[in-house]
């Protein structure tokens, strides 16, 4: 059952202040006396200005005993009925999490016209898909989502939640973990369970990235994570995978935005979106001069390659933001990921750590990046990449 604020309606005079209070809407008179809707964010704003008293807020400690709670549910982002990517890579770390703890795994579908998105996420390996579909939902809006989101936490008690660490995800899940009185790591890098304690245990790099921190949330509940697209490996579809979708049953008349989504506008990207290429070459300060790039773009262009940056290289100048790859930039994971004159910094390595195949080449032999390399090349790069473009011109020729 969810939480709610309680009014004494021996003490309620009915005198509707805080009807005038709340920014919610989530009070309302009925037979004289104040009444309180699904629209309560536990604010306390009300409570705070009666002059009788008669509205007291629960602790968000109550009904959270972490043995009222079971099962993974992983929020399945959408755009346009088209699942995310990093749906499905959580279903996959989802799936591990939860045959650990011996329990189902569940998704969170929220939009309109999903019928297609659901059916794929069971292929993916879901037990159950939760399927809120209305109209009103046909495009994101963080208020209307974080509602729904928070319903469906309230009514299936998952144990752990994890959502994509993306513009969508970062945007409203911090709110649901508000509303149902929980905590919750950002961009987590790895996940593990904690099989006696049964906890979730959540990786990610802290104080600027030079350090990983584990995280766990030992008494509220859900344990909630976001984590980044493509540090989690993707499964393989099954077509024969067996499931069941639910349909979310709400008033939807009582889901009300402040909000209007008047357009969606698409985001010019580059020749090679660096988040989806199969091979990326990345530089950092080792170029010495933000001129030595077009070198990096020349060996790019003879792979097909998306080019990609250190922070370092980025904060120099040399080349935008769009480019960098790491804790504050892109997670990537190509098939091949060429590091040239890249120190590996461990805000570096979280972005790029999970390449199928990583070339490093750079002249300091106890540079981090040979820790993660599948091949390693300590020389002079203004040696080593004009060989390389050489080479590569010689045998397209």
């Amino acid at each position: 059952m969810s939480l709610q604020i309680r009014i004494d309606n021996e003490k309620c005079i009915g005198c509707e202040i805080c009807i005038a209070l709340c920014p919610f809407g989530a009070l309302e008179m009925v037979d004289g006396k104040a009444r309180v809707n699904d629209q309560c964010t536990l604010c306390g704003a009300c409570a705070d200005e009666c002059p009788e008293g008669a509205i007291g807020v629960p602790s968000l400690d109550e009904g959270q005993r972490p043995d009222d709670y079971s099962g993974v549910m992983i929020y399945a982002e959408q755009r346009l009925g088209k699942v995310a990517e990093v749906s499905y890579e959580l279903l996959h770390k989802g799936r591990e999490l939860a045959d650990i703890l011996n329990v189902p795994l569940s998704a969170a579908l929220i939009g309109s016209d999903l019928s297609s998105s659901a059916e794929s996420l069971l292929q993916y390996g879901a037990d159950q898909v939760y399927v809120a579909d209305h109209p009103s939902l046909e495009g994101f809006i963080d208020e209307l989502y974080g509602e729904v989101l928070t319903r469906i936490i309230r009514m299936v008690r998952p144990e752990i939640l994890l959502a994509g660490a993306t513009p969508i995800g970062r945007s409203f899940i911090p709110k649901v973990a508000t509303q149902v009185g929980t905590g919750l790591t950002a961009d987590c890098t790895e996940l593990s369970i904690d099989l006696e304690k049964r906890l979730l245990l959540q990786t990610r790099p802290a104080f600027g990235g030079n350090i990983m921190a584990t995280i766990i949330c030992p008494q509220k509940r859900p344990q909630m994570a976001t984590v980044r697209s493509k540090v989690m490996k993707k499964g393989l579809p099954q077509p024969t995978g067996s499931g069941e979708i639910v349909p979310v049953v709400l008033d939807w008349s009582t889901l009300i935005s402040k909000t209007t989504l008047l357009e969606v506008v698409e985001e010019l990207t580059e020749k090679v979106r660096l988040a989806e290429a199969d091979v990326i070459v990345s530089a950092g300060r080792g170029l010495q001069d933000g001129k030595h790039f077009s070198m990096i773009r020349e060996l790019a262009d003879l792979l097909n390659a998306a080019v990609g940056a250190s922070r370092g290289a980025v904060d120099s100048g040399w080349i935008s933001y769009a480019h960098q790859v790491g804790q504050t930039g892109k997670t990537v994971a190509p098939k091949l990921y060429i590091a040239i004159g890249v120190s590996g910094a461990v805000q570096h390595l979280v972005g790029m750590q999970s390449s199928d195949t990583i070339v490093a080449i750079n002249s300091d032999p106890h540079a981090p990046i040979f820790d993660v390399a599948s091949y390693g090349i300590v020389g002079d790069l203004f040696a080593v990449v004009p060989e390389m473009i050489r080479q590569l011109k010689a045998r397209r020729n």
